[in-house]
């Protein structure tokens, strides 16, 4: 249900932003001496800086970008910007007070930098010389600006503002200021973590010849709707053409119950002039056929060959290209699976004709941007549990550019600061054995001619205090004859003598890949620190594998995704250093599914438990979580449904509720009371089934976070938790 954990930084940044502009005390970056341990920590894990946005000027010469850091003491956070030079150099910190500001951007052909500040006392746009002199404010508008993104001619500023909105939840009656109570007439009434009383829109905005924008005009007024879409949605969800006349931006026109059935968002194209909107997804005339509600949109006339090409599911992201005759963007084929492949669609304006350019590439695309030639389009996707770098023409035939035990989390154009009329690439990276930091890349025509050059080292001063366990990719053979990529994550200073106890990671999603991804909070670093070795299977159901693989966990969340587990940790159990009588099962979302269905189907392999925020009873499951489409596609049918489909009652049959007779293993149940995807009473539920059936039990329970834990004390509460249970159970 979540695709990424890089965007927990972002939520942080959101949510933390007030906070910190009514502190006195800078947060700024850590001594890593200081911390005084040679292996990672949940301190050190939260001093480290996390790098956000980032852009390069216009002449490549210099980066301007974002880092957060975080204090566990104070309970919050503060985002800063930095200046560097192409080659590391000249390394610049911009921010000298406890204000944050965060998505630089440069403006006036790099004359200027432009940024969201809270040094008003709300969160509006400045800018600033390069050097970080002559602050101005551009807007003073009366309401935060929660994101911009400026024409390419500086006349023009798009501004992202919250808006009331009260078409589900009522107004409050006037004279009862303090009653508590939301009068609610439909669903998608709260989103994510919140209760849908606001909603973000769109407006465009006039920069004067001072430096000043007005408060614009919204280019989705009086529509219901939201632009980005939540709970992700940012700016990437809009782009200005290279004339500054035209605006492209992804919106999902639908409200209540048909927005809680559906995945169904389009890219649209608004005339700043002429204030009309076209829709390049849909057909001139299209009408959204009937749907019953309480099935998968799978089999329904939605998804049928009738309406294949009108862009039925998930799209997002457009991006113009540099000649302005073409408009592409993040394109998912199906209506309901959010899941759905993540493929690359090119829009002639010219011609109004679509083409899919990433078809050979059996995967998701993650991240993409054009190349000034117009006819090259740069990408990112998982593949054999590695993000890498890829390119393809117009016509479909994709290149791969990297091939690093590494993830590339995002890509971006500059121009070459050294080879004129050249462009490379600036892009971040992280791995399980580095956070995130920038990089300059030069494509060539494969892989062994791309050139890669790290650009920050935001957190070097860690690394060299701190001491790793290897990360090794283990192949096995699952139950039914596949080949299965497990990643090994060993202990620092590993002995291959020892033992040592075990843990078999659950991925979440349930299709998000197990890639070389680093998380601030499932840090494999972190657990190997702790003395154990870590199993983490790209088992059934995760994309880079192909279709097939991926598409195979959805009405089958219990079948071969669960043997894949077992396989993947009995062979591990193979190893010489693994103590195959001290093994631990953990994970969030879908793997916190997974650990509640194994606990009562291990067959006393394991000895701890640990679910995060997992899914324990799927009949409460459907009505519970905000985003129906993800249940209806999954499960089939509603629970009520007598006409269910086989695959919908083997779902419900072998939801983990039904299986706690079989429980036998102390669990710990984790979980956040904002968390609207999977609520909170499906952890309650696991925590009160295990103590009633006599198991030792432990529940974390946070009031104040969602799906993910944002704050940095409840983040190290969470990591002192999650290791003082594991090493009760499996360090006796």
């Amino acid at each position: 249900m979540i695709k990424t954990l890089i965007i927990a930084t972002a939520m942080a940044i959101t949510t933390q932003t007030a906070d910190a502009a009514s502190e006195k005390t800078i947060i700024g970056k850590t001594d890593a001496k200081s911390l005084n341990t040679k292996v990672m920590t949940p301190e050190a894990l939260w001093a480290m800086g996390r790098i956000a946005a980032s852009a390069p000027s216009p002449d490549g010469k210099y980066i301007v970008y974002q880092v957060g850091y975080y204090s566990v003491k104070e309970n919050r956070s503060h985002h800063v910007l930095y200046t560097i030079k192409y080659d590391g150099s000249e390394n610049k910190l911009l921010t000298a007070t406890a204000d944050n500001e965060t998505d630089p951007v440069w403006i006036e052909n790099g004359k200027r930098i432009a940024f969201i500040s809270n040094a008003s006392g709300s969160a509006q746009v400045w800018t600033m010389a390069p050097d970080g002199t002559d602050r101005k404010q551009m807007t003073n508008d009366k309401l935060d600006i929660a994101g911009f993104k400026v024409s390419p001619d500086g006349k023009r500023v798009i501004l992202i503002k919250e808006l009331p909105y009260n078409d589900i939840i009522q107004p409050k009656y006037d004279d009862l200021p303090k009653a508590t109570g939301r009068v609610i007439t439909d669903l998608n009434y709260r989103h994510w973590d919140h209760y849908v009383e606001s909603i973000c829109h769109p407006f465009v905005a006039e920069i004067d010849s001072e430096g000043k924008a007005n408060e614009g005009h919204d280019i989705l007024e009086g529509e219901p709707y939201e632009c980005p879409m939540a709970p992700f949605g940012g700016v990437e969800q809009l782009a200005w053409s290279m004339d500054s006349k035209t605006i492209a931006y992804t919106c999902r026109k639908k409200t209540g119950r048909d927005y809680a059935v559906s995945t169904d968002s389009d890219i649209y194209l608004y005339d700043t002039e002429t204030k009309q909107t076209k829709n390049l997804c849909k057909s001139e005339g299209f009408r959204q056929p009937e749907i019953d509600y309480s099935k998968t949109l799978a089999t329904q006339a939605v998804n049928s060959d009738k309406y294949a090409d009108e862009n039925m599911g998930y799209d997002t992201n457009p991006q113009f290209s540099a000649n302005g005759n073409y408009v592409a963007w993040l394109s998912r084929k199906r209506d309901g699976y959010e899941a759905d492949r993540n493929r690359l669609c090119v829009y002639d304006i010219q011609k109004g004709t679509k083409s899919y350019v990433t078809e050979t590439f059996d995967s998701d695309v993650d991240d993409f941007c054009w190349a000034k030639d117009s006819k090259t389009l740069y990408f990112i996707g998982v593949w054999h549990g590695c993000v890498n770098l890829y390119k393809t023409d117009m016509r479909g035939t994709v290149v791969q550019l990297t091939d690093d035990k590494m993830d590339f989390g995002s890509v971006k154009t500059i121009a070459s600061a050294t080879k004129k009329g050249k462009e490379d690439l600036l892009m971040s990276r992280h791995s399980m054995s580095q956070g995130d930091e920038l990089y300059i890349l030069t494509p060539g025509k494969n892989v062994a001619t791309t050139k890669c050059c790290q650009l920050t080292n935001e957190n070097t001063d860690f690394y060299r205090e701190l001491t790793f366990g290897n990360v090794e990719p283990r192949w096995s053979k699952t139950s039914d004859g596949k080949d299965l990529l497990s990643w090994i994550i060993l202990p620092p200073n590993f002995d291959p003598n020892k033992k040592y106890p075990t843990l078999l990671f659950c991925e979440g999603g349930p299709q998000s890949p197990v890639s070389q991804f680093w998380s601030y909070r499932w840090n494999f670093q972190i657990m190997a620190a702790n003395g154990y070795v870590i199993v983490a299977p790209n088992r059934r159901g995760l994309p880079g594998f192909g279709s097939e693989w991926c598409e195979k966990i959805s009405g089958d969340w219990t079948g071969q995704c669960m043997k894949d587990y077992l396989t993947a940790i009995d062979d591990a159990c193979t190893l010489p250093y693994v103590d195959k009588d001290r093994l631990g099962c953990v994970g969030a979302s879908f793997g916190g599914f997974s650990v509640y269905y194994l606990a009562g189907h291990h067959d006393k392999r394991f000895k701890a438990f640990i679910s995060h925020d997992g899914a324990f009873n799927l009949e409460s499951m459907y009505t519970d979580t905000e985003e129906v489409w993800f249940s209806n596609w999954e499960y089939d049918d509603a629970y009520w449904n007598k006409d269910k489909t086989s695959r919908a009652k083997k779902t419900y049959d072998n939801s983990p509720h039904r299986f706690v007779d079989k429980w036998d293993t102390p669990i710990l149940c984790i979980h956040g009371e904002l968390d609207y995807r999977i609520n909170a009473n499906q952890g309650f539920g696991a925590f009160n089934a295990a103590r009633l059936k006599g198991i030792p039990a432990e529940l974390l329970i946070f009031p104040d976070e969602n799906h993910w834990v944002l704050k940095p004390q409840n983040g190290v509460l969470w990591q002192r938790t999650f290791f003082n249970w594991l090493d009760k159970w499996l360090k006796k």
